[in-house]
């Protein structure tokens, strides 16, 4: 692909863009496997350098608008590569292709409180509801199956700069609150599950024990915020730590929502910080 012909500036200082962005793109991914980031030249209509995002997922129409930028190529690229540095894509300039990059409507939220908003505009000003859109909501015609798919892709998008936000951080994050209070509408990723008895609630009747296990998790918000908190099970095992087959089997790498919750307890191992949830309304 042939480098478009940046406006306003001299040839020497195209080359050193490009040169630049050579060197930025060095290592990270192949457009084919996960994708790229396009920084958009301006047009007569649009003055602004813009940001999109292409992916390989969606069989039609597969690059979406996430922002606008500057009007200074300078300032565009130090933006651009400053929101996406620590994601696996590569970032790319290209000219506005009017085909390709305009909407169809399949990014339109159709329902809820955000109908008739676009899934750029969830990015930006509720990107929880945009991960249960991405993987909570359930299509029923095939224009929703796509439109679920856009939602994935931009939640993608939402993650890099969640990576990005967690290197500025405390390498050992943060505490959630202190002991006591109340924190809400958490999205957590299971990182580890231990299955144990619970002493408390274990019982025998006549000659037949009765295994009460809770699953201790260990997880992690999207900022490196590390959790833990443990699950009950409602019903008994009679295997000591075998969590009964009706209870749900939390799973490393699996999406936690939590509604509400208490801060029970917090502590460092290392430099790692810790929040202890308990009192857990799972959303």
């Amino acid at each position: 692909m042939a480098n478009p012909l940046i406006p306003g500036i001299s040839q020497a200082e195209q080359d050193l863009l490009y040169s630049k962005l050579n060197t930025y793109n060095q290592g990270r991914a192949s457009f084919k496997e996960e994708g790229t980031y396009l920084v958009v030249l301006p047009r007569p209509e649009h003055p602004r350098y813009s940001l999109w995002i292409y992916s390989p997922l969606p069989e039609r129409q597969s690059i979406f608008y996430i922002c606008d930028l500057s009007t200074d190529i300078n300032e565009t690229l130090r933006m651009a590569s400053t929101l996406c540095f620590y994601s696996t894509r590569r970032l790319i300039l290209v000219e506005y292709n009017a085909k390709r990059m305009q909407s169809k409507g399949d990014d339109i939220v159709s329902f809820g409180k955000y109908r008739g908003h676009f899934l750029h505009e969830i990015l930006r000003i509720d990107p929880a509801y945009l991960t249960w859109i991405a993987f909570k909501f359930q299509p029923r015609i095939p224009k929703q199956e796509r439109f679920m798919q856009i939602a994935k892709i931009y939640h993608s998008v939402y993650l890099d700069v969640q990576r990005r936000k967690a290197h500025q951080t405390n390498v050992g994050g943060r505490f959630l609150g202190k002991v006591g209070d109340k924190v809400e509408n958490l999205t957590l990723t299971v990182l580890s599950v231990r299955v144990e008895d619970n002493p408390y609630k274990t019982q025998v009747k006549g000659n037949t024990p009765y295994f009460y296990v809770r699953q201790v998790l260990k997880l992690r918000d999207s900022v490196g915020n590390f959790v833990t908190c443990r699950i009950n099970a409602r019903t008994a095992s009679r295997d000591s730590c075998q969590l009964p087959a009706v209870e749900h089997a939390y799973q490393v790498g699996e999406t936690v929502e939590i509604a509400s919750a208490r801060v029970a307890r917090t502590y460092t191992i290392g430099n790692m910080k810790y929040t202890r949830l308990s009192y857990i309304k799972m959303a």
